[in-house]
C-alpha cells in the first residue's frame, strides 16, 4: 500500500536546502546528478514568481516519494527551511515517505541537539522572529528526528563529487527497490528471484575482461523481463548503465542503429548531447564501469554495429544479453549462458492468477479450469499473461469454450510473438520444423536425420539451428523435444496454409485425415500425414488415393491402442504411388505384396529408385516371394528397413547387407524365415531378428563392424553363436530373452570391449563363461528364469554373492538381476556392502541391482511399509561433511492377476527436501530404472552419492531431507502391485563410525 501511493507521485525527489550555503555548490551538483539520472527533482529555484511559497512548497513536499535535506551551518536560521522540514517528517508519518539527511559542513550531533554554529544560527532565528515556545519545540523535536535517520556526512568524504556519487546512487537504489520495483512486479514477476540471485553471482565473478553473459530461450520466456529485473537492481554500482530494448526490431527502421547507438552513448555518459563520434565516446567509455543489456539480439553483426568490440570496456565492466538464437552469443565469446526455463507449477498459477483473477490463487470453482490453461502454457509467462488477460471476468461457459479453442488455434497475441523466431528461418529449417512438429516429437533424432537428409534438408545444420534458436531440444535419451506451444506453432502456420485440409502441406488430426481419405481428395499440396487409426472408424481408400499425392515424403498409419487394427482398407494399389515416400509405416498393412512400383525397386526399374529411404511397416503380409538378389543396388539409399511382421518372409537378398546407408534392418515377427545371406561387409548399426525361425548366424557375421544392437528374443531355433560374435567390437546390447534351445554362450564373449547389456531371461544357459569376468564395463546382466543357470564357485564371479561384481562395475553401474536361482545372495547384503563401502569405494556415483526377497535388510534404519518414507533430520543435515549420501532398498511386487505381456515399468526413487528459501525445487531423483513383470517379491537396493552439484544446491538454499518416494511408471492398476516396503540408510565418509 505505502509504495504504490509512492510510486504514483510528481516527484522522485525534493531537495530541501538553505541557499545561501549550496545552492551554488553541493546542492547545485546534486541536482545535475539527480536530472542526468533521469530522476524528476524539485528544488524552489524552479517556482513561478509570484507563486506563493509556502503553498508551493507544501505541495511539491507531498508529491515527492523522497526528500532530501541538506542540513547546512545556516540551515536553521531559515524559517521556510525549517516548515519544510517538519512537513517533511509529517508526510513520512503519513505518506511513509523517504526522508535522507545530508550534513554538508555540519556534525549530525549539532542538529540534532542544536549546539555549535549550528546551534547558532537556531538560537539567532529565535532571537529574530519571538515566536512562541511552541513552535520552537516543534522545530526543535524535527531537528532531532532527521538529525537521527541514517544519512551522508560531508566530513566522511574526501570531496563533495564523492558525496554527491553516493547520494545519487543510495537514491537511485531506493527508488528501485522500494518506490518503482514493488509495482513492476505486481502481475510480470513470480517465481524469479532465484534466478536473479544467480545472474547477479554470475555477473559478480572476478574476471581479467569485460564478463559478457547471455540469457537465452525461447520467446515469451521471460528474458527481457529477468534482464530488466538485474539491471534495476544492480545499475546503480555502475558508472554507467544502459539498457536497450528490442534491439531485432529497432535495427531495422531507417536510421536505427544510429538511434540506438545514440541511445546507448548518451545512456552511458549521461550526457544527451553527446557527439556521434565513436572512437572519442568509446575511449571516454574505456574509463567507466558500465553495465549494458542488449535485448533482443538476433545476430552478431547488430553487436558489431553498436558496440564494435569488448575491448573499448574495462574488466570492472559488464554486458548481458538476451536473445532466442545461442550462435550469437557464441559468437560474440560470452563466457556464460544462462537458459531461461520454463515456470514451475505453483509459480504459473500464481502470475495467471494474478492476471485472471487479480489475486495469487484462482476463484473458487475455477480451479480446474485453470488446471487445464497450465498445462496448455506449459510455464510460459507470455501465454499466462495472455490467457490470464483474456479470460479474466469470464464465465465458465466462455471458458471452457476457449480451452477447446487452444486445443486447435493457437492465440494470436502468443503465435506473433513465437513465429519471430521461424521467420528468421531459411526454407529447409522451415520445413524441419514443421516436420517435428506435425510428426516427430518425441522420435529418436538418429532415424529423423536419416529422413530428413532424404528429403534434401541439410539435417546437420538445420537441426543445430533450431536448438540453437530454442525451438527443439535434444534431451538426454537423444530424442527430439519440443515446447507444446512451439509445436502448437508449427501447426498453426500449417492450418494457415488453407481452410481446406486437401491443400496443406501435413496432415496429423484424424478428422481432416479422415476427410481427405474418404472422399480421395489428396493433392499433390501433401508431402506428410500420420494418422492413428484407433480415433477414426474404417476408411475405405481408393486405389489411387496416392498416386494423387505426388510430393508426399512421409505415410504413417499406426493405432495408438496396445491390440489396434488397421482401419485403412484398400483391395489394391496403383502404381505410382509412393514415388516420393521416405518413410513408410503402415500398421497390419493389408496387402500380400508391396505396390507394384515399390516391388520393381527389387526388380530393377530405375525410375522409381528414389523410393523409400525408410520402409517403416509393420506389415502382416509383405512379400510373398524372395526379391531378385541382383537388382539390390538400386535400392542403394536404403536407411531404414521395417519388415515386422511379415508372415510370408522366407529370405532376403544376397546383397541386403552390403547397402552403403542401411543403419537398421528389422524382421521381428518374420517367422519363416530361417536363415540370413552371408555377408560381405555392412554399415548396419541394429538387427532385429525377434521371433524368427533364424537357426545360426552366418560366420562371416563378423563383418557388421558397427553392430551395437542385436535382438535374437524369442528365436526358439536359435541353438548356439557363433565364436566370430565376439569381433563385433562395437557390440553393446545381445538380447537372447526367450532363446530356449540357447545353452551355451561363447566363451570369448569378454572380449567385447563396449558396455555391454546381455539379457539371457527365459534361456536354457547354465552357466556364464569366465571370460564375461573380463568384461569391465559389463552394464546389465538379466538371468530371470534360468532354471537351469548355476553361478561359478570360484572367485571372483559372484564368489561374495551378487555384490561381488564390484570388481568390474562399482556395486553395479547400470543395473544386475538376478532371479529364480539356486543362490539367495540376500542374506551377505549387509557383509558385502561393508566390505565395498569401508574398504573398496565405489567406481560410480550410483548404482542399484535387483534380488530376490521380501524383507528390507535390518541395518537400513529408516523403514516404512509403502512407497514413502518420511526422514527427520536435523537442519544442519548437510553441513555435516561426513554425509556422502544414501543406500535405499524397496520391495517391489506383482499382483498374480498381472498379466505378463513384456511390459517395461519405470522404477524411480526421488529424495524429496524442504528448503528454508525460495530456491525452487532441489528434490533429487536418486535412481531410475527399467523393471519388467516378476512373479515373486523382489528387494530393489541402491546407493546415490551427492556430487559437489548437489551440495551446492543444498547449501544455497538451506536444504533438509524430508522424505524419500519410490514410484511405479506407469501406475499398476492393482492396489496389490507395486512399492511394498521401503528403506534408506545414510552414507558418511569410511572413517566415520556411522558408516553402517
Amino acid at each position: 500500500m505505502a509504495s504504490s501511493s509512492r510510486n504514483n507521485k510528481k516527484y522522485d525527489v525534493f531537495v530541501s536546502f538553505r541557499g545561501e550555503d549550496t545552492r551554488d555548490n553541493f546542492t547545485s551538483h546534486l541536482y545535475s546528478a539527480l536530472c542526468r539520472q533521469n530522476i524528476q527533482t524539485f528544488i524552489d529555484d524552479q517556482l513561478n514568481r509570484g507563486d506563493e511559497i509556502s503553498e508551493s512548497l507544501v505541495n511539491a513536499i507531498e508529491a515527492s516519494a523522497i526528500s532530501v535535506i541538506v542540513f547546512s551551518e545556516g540551515y536553521a536560521s531559515s524559517r521556510w527551511c525549517l516548515d519544510e522540514l517538519v512537513k517533511i517528517l509529517e508526510c513520512k508519518k503519513d505518506y511513509v515517505q523517504i526522508v535522507i539527511p545530508v550534513f554538508y559542513r555540519v556534525d549530525p550531533s549539532d542538529v540534532r541537539n542544536q549546539t555549535g554554529s549550528f546551534g547558532d544560527s537556531f538560537s539567532k532565528l529565535e532571537e529574530r522572529l519571538k515566536v512562541n515556545t511552541e513552535k520552537l519545540q516543534t522545530w526543535r523535536n524535527a531537528l532531532k528526528e532527521a538529525a537521527s535517520l541514517s544519512g551522508f556526512h560531508s566530513l566522511n568524504n574526501r570531496c563533495e563529487s564523492e558525496l554527491t556519487n553516493e547520494v545519487v546512487n543510495h537514491i537511485l537504489k531506493r527508488l528501485l527497490d522500494e518506490v518503482f520495483q514493488p509495482r513492476d512486479n505486481k502481475n510480470q514477476l513470480v517465481g524469479v528471484e532465484s534466478t536473479v540471485e544467480e545472474i547477479e553471482s554470475l555477473l559478480g565473478v572476478e574476471s581479467k575482461d569485460v564478463y559478457a553473459l547471455g540469457i537465452w530461450g525461447i520467446g515469451g520466456i521471460g528474458k527481457t523481463a529477468i534482464a530488466r529485473a538485474i539491471f534495476d537492481k544492480i545499475s546503480g554500482d555502475f558508472e554507467g548503465s544502459c539498457f536497450l530494448e528490442n534491439v531485432r526490431d529497432e535495427s531495422q527502421r531507417p536510421g536505427g542503429y544510429a538511434c540506438l547507438r545514440q541511445k546507448l552513448l548518451s545512456n552511458l555518459l549521461k550526457d544527451k548531447n553527446v557527439m556521434p563520434y565513436i572512437d572519442l565516446n568509446f575511449r571516454r567509455l574505456s574509463r567507466m564501469k558500465v553495465l549494458i543489456v542488449f535485448d533482443d539480439v538476433t545476430c552478431f553483426s547488430q553487436l558489431e554495429s553498436l558496440i564494435g568490440s569488448l575491448d573499448w570496456l574495462t574488466p570492472v565492466s559488464r554486458i548481458i544479453i538476451t536473445t532466442r538464437n545461442k550462435q550469437v552469443l557464441r559468437n560474440w565469446g560470452v563466457r556464460k549462458i544462462y537458459e531461461m526455463k520454463a515456470l514451475e507449477y505453483h509459480h504459473a498459477i500464481e502470475l495467471f492468477s494474478r492476471h485472471a483473477f487479480k489475486q495469487n490463487h484462482p476463484d473458487v470453482g475455477y480451479e480446474e479450469l485453470s488446471s487445464k490453461v497450465m498445462k496448455y502454457a506449459q510455464g510460459v509467462p507470455l501465454a499466462l499473461k495472455v490467457l490470464g488477460c483474456f479470460l479474466h471476468k469470464r464465465e465458465k461457459e466462455v471458458w471452457e469454450s476457449a480451452i477447446d479453442k487452444l486445443q486447435r488455434i493457437l492465440h494470436p497475441s502468443i503465435l506473433e510473438v513465437l513465429k519471430i523466431s521461424y521467420d528468421d528461418l531459411d526454407d529447409k529449417e522451415k520445413s524441419i520444423f514443421l516436420d517435428v512438429a506435425c510428426f516427430f516429437q518425441g522420435e529418436h533424432v538418429n532415424p529423423i536425420m536419416k529422413f530428413f537428409n532424404a528429403s534434401g534438408f541439410y539435417p546437420e545444420i538445420g537441426i543445430s539451428v533450431l536448438v540453437d534458436k530454442s525451438l527443439i531440444a535434444i534431451d538426454s535419451h537423444k530424442k527430439i523435444t519440443m515446447h507444446d506451444l512451439l509445436q502448437e506453432l508449427g501447426r498453426e502456420i500449417v492450418r494457415q496454409e488453407s481452410i481446406n485440409p486437401k491443400n496443406r502441406s501435413r496432415l496429423w488430426h484424424h478428422e481432416d485425415i479422415y476427410e481427405v481419405l474418404t472422399y480421395n481428395t489428396g493433392t499433390e499440396k501433401i508431402e506428410g500425414i500420420c494418422l492413428d487409426m484407433s480415433r477414426v472408424k474404417e476408411i475405405h481408400l481408393n486405389p489411387n488415393t496416392f498416386t494423387k499425392m505426388r510430393k508426399l515424403r512421409f505415410l504413417k498409419f499406426y493405432s495408438s491402442s496396445f491390440n489396434g487394427e488397421n482401419k485403412c482398407k484398400v483391395s489394391y494399389l496403383q502404381d505410382l504411388g509412393f514415388a516420393e515416400v521416405k518413410y513408410l509405416h503402415w500398421h497390419g498393412y493389408p496387402l500380400k505384396s508391396l505396390p507394384s512400383n515399390i516391388e520393381q525397386l527389387w526388380n530393377g526399374v530405375k525410375h522409381y529408385s528414389k523410393l523409400n529411404q525408410l520402409i517403416h511397416g509393420a506389415c502382416k503380409k509383405l512379400i510373398a516371394k524372395t526379391p531378385n538378389p541382383t537388382l539390390i543396388p538400386h535400392l542403394n539409399k536404403l536407411v531404414i528397413l521395417n519388415l515386422r511382421g511379415s508372415k510370408s518372409l522366407k529370405s532376403l537378398p544376397a546383397g541386403i547387407f552390403n547397402l552403403e546407408f542401411l543403419t537398421e534392418l528389422d524382421l521381428s515377427g518374420c517367422s519363416k524365415l530361417k536363415r540370413l545371406p552371408e555377408i560381405s561387409s555392412g554399415n548396419v548399426g541394429q538387427l532385429f531378428l525377434s521371433g524368427t525361425a533364424i537357426e545360426e548366424l552366418p560366420s562371416s557375421f563378423e563383418l557388421l563392424l558397427r553392430l551395437w544392437l542385436l535382438d535374437l528374443s524369442d528365436c526358439k531355433r536359435l541353438k548356439s553363436l557363433p565364436s566370430s560374435l565376439c569381433k563385433l567390437k562395437s557390440l553393446g546390447v545381445l538380447i537372447l530373452r526367450g532363446c530356449s534351445n540357447l545353452q551355451r554362450l561363447p566363451e570369448c564373449l569378454g572380449q567385447l570391449s563396449s558396455p555391454l547389456i546381455l539379457n539371457l531371461a527365459k534361456t536354457n544357459i547354465d552357466r556364464i563363461p569366465e571370460s564375461i569376468i573380463q568384461l569391465f564395463m559389463l552394464r546389465y546382466i538379466l538371468l530371470s528364469y534360468c532354471e537351469r543357470f548355476e553361478f561359478v564357485q570360484k572367485p571372483p564371479f559372484l564368489e561374495r554373492g551378487c555384490l561381488a561384481l564390484q570388481p568390474f562395475i562399482g556395486i553395479v553401474e547400470d543395473t544386475l538381476r538376478i532371479q529364480h536361482t539356486n543362490h539367495t545372495p540376500v542374506v551377505r547384503l549387509q557383509e558385502i556392502w561393508q566390505e565395498v563401502w569401508l574398504n573398496r569405494g565405489f567406481s560410480t556415483g550410483k548404482g542399484h541391482i535387483l534380488l530376490l526377497g521380501n524383507e528390507i535388510p535390518k541395518w537400513f534404519e529408516f523403514q516404512s511399509v509403502g512407497s514413502f518414507i518420511t526422514l527427520e533430520m536435523p537442519p544442519d543435515f548437510f553441513n555435516n561433511s561426513r554425509v556422502q549420501g544414501f543406500a535405499f532398498s524397496a520391495i517391489l511386487a506383482f499382483s498374480d492377476r498381472h498379466v505378463d505381456c513384456g511390459r517395461w515399468f519405470s522404477f524411480s526413487c526421488e529424495l524429496k527436501v524442504k528448503t528454508t528459501k525460495d530456491c525452487g525445487t532441489h528434490d533429487t531423483r536418486l535412481s531410475q530404472s527399467r523393471v519388467n513383470y516378476v512373479e515373486s517379491d523382489h528387494l530393489h537396493f541402491g546407493y546415490y552419492l551427492f556430487c559437489e552439484e548437489d551440495f551446492n544446491g543444498f547449501w544455497k538454499c538451506n536444504c533438509i531431507p524430508e522424505a524419500v518416494h519410490f514410484n511405479v511408471f506407469p501406475p499398476l492398476e492393482c492396489q496389490c502391485c507395486g512399492v511394498k516396503k521401503c528403506g534408506i540408510h545414510l552414507l558418511h565418509t569410511p572413517d566415520s563410525t556411522n558408516s553402517m
